[in-house]
């Protein structure tokens, strides 16, 4: 079972497991994937809380990565809640 945070939405698991499954990927290729059922302005602001919290990485251009933290919340094996925001 996941354990979200207050601060996370449906788009966030729809986009940590799109980059689980694809290595990497841009808002665009998210949202025009099918996959990822939001706009490409939403899904770019998610992202970045995502990196906020540790669980994607930017990696430049509009292309992001999932990071082990990441991983490990798919997997149920982190609660997303003790989380931290780095304050950017």
């Amino acid at each position: 079972m996941r354990l979200s945070a207050d601060w996370m939405v449906t788009a966030d698991d729809r986009i940590l497991e799109y980059l689980s499954e694809n290595e990497t990927g841009t808002p665009k290729r998210m949202a025009d994937s099918g996959y990822v059922r939001f706009s490409r302005s939403y899904i770019t602001q998610r992202c970045k809380k995502l990196v906020n919290h540790g669980l994607l990485r930017h990696l430049g251009n509009g292309v992001y990565v999932i990071t082990e933290e990441g991983k490990q919340y798919l997997e149920g094996e982190l609660d997303a809640e003790d989380l931290e925001p780095d304050g950017g």
